[in-house]
This record gives structure tokens, sequence and C-alpha cells, in this order.
């Protein structure tokens, strides 16, 4: 059986991984010119890993927490010991709190995120993987699916599985005959997790908030950064900070962006955060992410809707991928729940 996954995200790679283990003929199709779609580690100046993308997890995470350990990584909780900040209005001094070192932390992976990424694509030989492969139309061709790409090269598949975005894959994606209207007027109402979040990293050589008793927590109700976290490696050699912008961020240019975190900072914690050795941010809302606007009213919506459960095309078309996990959508552990489930769909049929 010819077995084609379209995305290169932490479902397609661990459904291609498991498929693999079961010795199935496999390959896996992925639009841009790198692995991982929402993880995304990026490493600074100093070498620090410093995370654009998926970040945290937790003991409730099991599926992810196995998929960890097979691979032969590593966790570690997040670091929150010490003052942590509270903006609520713009002319009053910040709240402080302290939060309790919980006895279930969030967790975070040692090296980062991507580790969990290059660990599955070393499980998986050169030709399984094709880069740079945009699919353009799936078309139903007897017992089998015509996958047509970019490059105007044409695979063919006895079963295809996309673990895309469900709203992506509903805008990018020709399918022929078309999709049943049970599932297409729902596509484009599927929330895809992160779509226009704004991440951004910060990249120190001195952790200089610690040495002042500060966690490095920080939550705002009117400053450029509504969220952000210390961001130091497992090893403690690596400082930096991670977090989120205000949505109205979008509108500024990159420079502004960081003129705006390093202002709301110095203010907050030092002037010593008016020296990075590295800002950067990501909007995520490009084209592997989000194709058009999303008609969403709240948060989640029709994650794990029944219709995204069900084979088309005959019993050769499924899809994957978090938005579809009726546990956890949204989360890493969600991805990998959904490629779990293709898996052992296609190991009984």
């Amino acid at each position: 059986m010819n077995i084609v996954i379209i995305g290169g995200g932490l479902s397609g790679l661990t459904l291609a991984y498991l498929l693999k283990k079961e010795n199935r003929n496999v390959t896996l199709l992925e639009a841009s010119s790198r692995l991982g779609g929402r993880i995304q580690t990026i490493r600074g100046p100093l070498d620090s890993p410093l995370e654009l993308g998926a970040t945290w997890f937790s003991e409730a995470h099991i599926n992810l927490l196995n998929l960890i350990e097979v691979l032969g990584l590593q966790k570690y909780p997040q670091y929150s010991k010490g003052i942590s900040l509270f903006q609520t209005k713009s002319f009053e001094p910040p709240q402080k709190f302290i939060v309790p070192e919980a006895e279930q932390p969030s967790y975070r992976l040692v090296g980062g995120t991507q580790q969990i990424i290059d660990a599955l694509a070393a499980q998986l030989d050169s030709k399984t993987l094709m880069m740079n492969s945009k699919v353009l139309s799936l078309n139903e061709n007897g017992n089998q699916i015509e996958i047509e790409i970019n490059n105007k090269k044409k695979l063919y598949a006895d079963k295809a599985i996309i673990c895309l975005p469900p709203q992506l894959a509903g805008s990018s994606i020709k399918f022929s005959p078309q999709l049943p209207h049970s599932l297409t007027s729902i596509l484009p109402t599927v929330q895809t997790w992160m779509s226009g979040s704004i991440k951004f990293v910060l990249e120190y050589d001195q952790p200089f908030w610690r040495k002042k008793g500060y966690s490095g927590m920080l939550y705002s109700h009117v400053g450029t950064i509504v969220e952000m976290y210390d961001h130091t490696n497992f090893e403690e050699n690596k400082f930096g900070f991670t977090g989120f912008l205000s949505g109205n961020a979008t509108h500024y240019t990159l420079k502004t962006r960081k003129e705006l975190v390093l202002k709301q900072l110095s203010e907050l914690i030092g002037t010593d955060a008016m020296f990075p050795k590295l800002y950067l941010d990501k909007i995520w809302s490009d084209e592997f992410v989000l194709a058009e606007n999303q008609l969403i009213q709240r948060p989640h919506q029709n994650n794990g809707h029944p219709v995204l459960k069900h084979p088309y095309m005959n019993d050769k078309l499924f899809f994957s991928g978090t938005e579809t996990a009726t546990q956890f959508a949204g989360y890493m552990e969600g991805a990998v729940i959904s490629a779990m489930e293709i898996a052992q769909y296609l190991k009984k049929n």
C-alpha cells in the first residue's frame, strides 16, 4: 500500500514514523523548506535554543511524553521562581506576585522543541521526505488518489492523509470530486491554533532578572508584551525570554515591535533589558499556516469536529493534525493523538 502524508509538522512526522515502524510505503510532502510546522526552534548568536513556536507541555500529555521518551529526549520544568509581574493599568505600578513551584509544572524540551521534529525525521529515509512540495489538488482516480504538486509532478496514493490545519487544506487544495458539503462548510470555521499569534524571543548574555529576584514571568493588559516567560536553557548557561505580543502589534514593523518590547521591559525589570543579543518575533499567519481569514467566534472552534474524523473518497482520504483531535486539540499532544488514531485505523484496515 502506497501512503502519502501531506504536511511535515508534528502530526505528519509522527504518523510517518509510526507507519514506517509497520514497514509501510510512505511519502511525506512538505510545502515549505523546513520541517516542523508550528514547531520552530531557532539559535541565537550565543547559541541559545529559542522557541518561536510550540513550547510547553505537561504531565497530562501522556502520548507526547511517551514519544519523547521513545525518541530518547529529555524534559525539564519551566522556571517560575521569584517575583512575577502583572500590569493591569498603564498609570499604576505592576502588581507583584509569587507563583508557588507547581507539583505538576509546565515542561520544556532540552535543546528545544525542534528536537522532537529532528528525531522523528532522523527515523525516516531521504526518499520518504519531499520538501518544497505544495499540494495543489487531490483527484480520486479509480482505486487511487492522484496528487498534483506545485512542481508539476504527480504522485499516486492508495491512501492520502492531510496533516494540515483544516482551514488551510480547505482553502489551498482542490478536490475532485468535491468533498461533501457537510465537510466543506466546516473547514473554513475550524480555528487554526496559533494563527495570528505573535511569538517573540530575546537572548541575553546574563540572567540579570534572576539576580534581581524576578521569575521572568510577565502578564500585561496594557503593554505590547501580553505574556512572557524565562527562556533559560536546561544547562542554565544560555539566557532569554519568550512570550506573546498584543495582536495589534501586527501593524508595526519588526523594528518598532522591538523598540516597544525593550521599552516595556526596561521600565519593569531594569535597563539591562535594553541590550539583548537578539530580538526576533514571528507572526503566525504565513501561507503554511493560514490561507485566508478564518470565520472564528470562539477559541478551539470546531476543533475535533466529527466530520474531521471520517474518511473520504471511498476510504482513501483522511484528515489528521492537532485541530482534528477530540482531546488536547491545538496542543502538541493533540497532534500526536491524531497521528496515532490514523495509524491504528490503517493498521486495522
